[in-house]
């Protein structure tokens, strides 16, 4: 077996983190995997002479050459940032990733680097995935795109895009499981101190991050329903206290929201709950209680859908330090 060959495109602001990222998890994987390994040949190429990365870090690089797998790294996405203007300055960079893809060679994205697979054409019809923080942005600028917030990876047909900044190392294993066998990629895992079991992004967002949808109408509307989280849901007095009928309520509710009030409320109710299991030595039964749900079951069953895990695997995994 030869070397695998491995690109990374730096480019003005990028991620200098998300440069160094793959590469250093695939020489760790290299010295796992033993001599007798052909391992990695990686490269950080650039259309450009020089590259200065975020945060003033001058980047080393190649001119561009032939890879087996080009990796797009992230950039700064800053709320107000036009994001048409900072990838216009990039056409040297969308250009080199449309002639790699040209070959038939994978190309992968970091985070946000899935906005310059976006502007080069290659996500349309493609499944694709994002930051769960910009991933209604990303879907928006690319309709063609069948953007899933979820995946912490996504490939469809030689085009790989992944979740944000660590989720480089999940690309990274599922490269070095397919290069090197599931064996290196496992122990790489243990030495990184990498999770390799990890599927979904949703454990990880934190809707207060996200804009909020809708108007006066139905921001009253969830500030109430906030205020009374552990009140039984009636739709009848929830219109009564703003003197709509149901019909109108769910009307305009989702009209401005795109869901309904007990889709929020469910929501709601988990992100409370999320923080309960974070913050607090309380049993998940009494979480369920506080949060409106006398049945645990029930509970645990909603919290499963809405975050990808039970409510006891969720608070291993994040629960906060009281030291």
């Amino acid at each position: 077996m030869s070397a695998l060959r491995v690109g990374v495109l730096a480019y003005p602001g990028c991620f200098a983190s998300e440069v160094f990222g793959v590469p250093d998890l695939l020489t760790m994987a290299t010295h796992v995997a033993g001599p007798d390994h052909a391992g990695y040949e990686v490269s950080i190429v650039s259309p450009r002479r020089r590259v200065t990365a975020s945060g003033g870090a001058a980047l080393a690089v190649s001119p561009l050459r032939e890879v087996d797998v080009l990796v797009v790294p992230g950039f700064e996405l800053l709320p107000g940032l036009d994001v048409d203007a900072e990838l216009a300055l990039l056409a040297p960079e969308i250009a080199a990733i449309r002639s790699h893809a040209a070959t038939g060679n994978a190309v992968v994205s970091i985070c946000v680097g899935a906005f310059l697979l976006a502007e080069a054409g290659l996500l349309d019809g493609r499944r694709a995935t994002t930051s769960w923080l910009f991933a209604d942005e990303l879907a928006r600028r690319c309709p063609d795109a069948d953007v899933q917030p979820d995946r912490m990876v996504a490939t469809d047909e030689g085009v790989t895009t992944t979740a944000a900044f660590s989720a480089m190392y999940d690309f990274a294993l599922q490269l070095i499981r397919r290069h090197s066998g599931a064996d290196v990629a496992r122990r790489t895992a243990r030495v990184a101190l990498v999770d390799d079991a990890r599927s979904s992004q949703t454990p990880y967002v934190d809707a207060r991050l996200l804009p909020r949808p809708g108007n006066d109408f139905s921001h009253r509307v969830m500030r109430r329903l906030d205020q009374t989280l552990a009140a039984r849901y009636d739709l009848t007095a929830l219109s009564d206290t703003f003197n709509v009928s149901t019909r109108t309520l769910l009307r305009r509710f989702a009209d401005e929201t795109g869901q309904s009030p007990l889709e929020y409320l469910q929501s709601s109710r988990v992100r409370r709950a999320r923080h309960l299991l974070e913050t607090t030595d309380r049993t998940v039964a009494s979480i369920s209680t506080a949060v409106g749900y006398q049945d645990s079951a029930t509970f645990a069953a909603l919290f499963a859908k809405h975050t990808g895990r039970r409510p006891r695997d969720y608070r291993a995994t994040f629960r906060r330090s009281t030291d």
